[in-house]
C-alpha cells in the first residue's frame, strides 16, 4: 500500500527474506485466533506475495481466497507461487475493493493496514464485503516496541542520524497499537472487537542473515538503507551489528510481535 512517504513495495523476491518469511509465522497464530468456520469465501486485502492467503488455504479450510493488492509485483508473485485452484489474486485498492457487497464470509488483512492513506475506509471497506455475522481481523506490526528486528535498524539509524526519525516506522504508524486498532474497527461498525499481541521468534543464522535482506530496497527500512552513502550505510550496519544479541555460534534470536484485532459485522 502507499503512504506520504511513498514506500516501496513491488518485489516479491525482496520482499520474502526481509519480513514475509516472519510474517508467515504471525499468520498461523492469527488464524488460530480468528476462529473462523471452514468453507468460507475470504478476502484478503493487501495480499502481497499471498502468505497470508497461502496460510488460509493450509489452516482454514476455505471454499475460496481472494487476494487483492495494489502492487502488479505482488500480485504476479502471489499467482506464481500460491498455486492453489482456490485462490485468486487482483490489482486493486484497499480503500475501494473491487468486490461485491456481502460476498465474503470472513475479510482479513495482514501487515497493511497503516500503509493504507485512509485506514478508515478500508476498514469499513472490509466490513463491506462481509455478510451478516462475518469475521473481519487484521494484524499489523509492533514497529514501536517488540517488533525487534526494525526497532534495533531504527534505533541506530536514528542514533547516527535525527533526520531518520521521519522514517522511523515506530514513530509513523500510530495506528500499530491495540487501542488504536480497536478503535478503528469499532468506527468501522464492527462488534465484539478485540486485540492482542502476537510473538513470533526470529532466528538468523548470522549477521549477514539478518543485515543482507535490510539491501533490497523493499519497505520503509531497506529503503532508507539504501538512501544512504556506501560510508554511511557501512557506519550504520556496524551500530547494528554492536547492539545485536549475537550467540557464540553467530545466530541471533529476536521476537516479532504484530498486533492484532478481530471484529464480527452486524446481524
Amino acid at each position: 500500500m502507499t503512504a506520504e512517504r511513498k514506500d516501496r513495495w513491488g518485489a516479491g523476491d525482496l520482499y520474502e527474506p526481509y519480513v514475509g518469511r516472519w510474517s508467515r509465522l504471525v499468520a498461523r497464530e492469527f488464524l488460530a485466533w480468528v476462529q473462523a468456520p471452514p468453507n468460507l469465501d475470504w478476502l484478503d486485502v493487501g495480499c502481497g506475495t499471498g502468505a497470508l492467503a497461502e496460510t488460509i488455504l493450509r489452516m482454514a479450510e476455505p471454499r475460496s481466497v481472494q487476494g487483492v493488492d495494489p502492487a502488479a509485483g505482488f500480485v504476479e508473485h502471489a499467482r506464481a507461487h500460491v498455486t492453489d485452484p482456490r485462490a485468486t489474486f487482483e490489482v486493486g485498492d484497499a480503500q475501494s475493493l473491487p468486490v461485491e457487497s456481502g460476498r465474503f464470509g470472513a475479510a482479513v488483512s495482514g501487515l497493511v493496514l497503516n500503509f493504507v492513506p485512509k485506514a478508515s475506509l478500508a476498514a469499513r471497506e472490509m466490513a463491506r464485503a462481509v455478510g451478516p455475522g462475518g469475521m473481519v481481523a487484521a494484524y499489523v506490526w509492533d514497529y514501536a516496541d517488540k517488533m525487534e528486528l526494525m526497532r534495533h535498524f531504527w534505533d541506530a539509524a536514528v542514533a547516527l542520524d535525527r533526520a531518520a526519525l521521519e522514517a522511523d516506522e515506530g514513530r509513523r504508524f500510530p495506528l500499530c497499537k491495540p487501542e488504536a486498532l480497536t478503535a478503528l474497527f469499532t468506527a468501522a461498525g464492527l462488534r465484539d472487537v478485540e486485540a492482542r499481541p502476537i510473538d513470533a521468534p526470529t532466528r538468523f543464522r548470522d549477521f549477514d542473515d539478518y543485515w543482507t535482506p535490510c539491501l533490497g530496497g523493499q519497505a520503509p527500512a531497506p529503503a532508507y538503507a539504501m538512501s544512504l552513502s556506501e560510508e554511511r550505510r557501512v557506519a550504520l550496519r556496524e551500530r547494528i551489528r554492536a547492539a545485536l544479541p549475537i550467540a557464540r555460534d553467530g545466530s541471533i534470536d529476536l521476537i516479532a510481535r504484530a498486533w492484532a484485532v478481530r471484529g464480527r459485522t452486524a446481524g
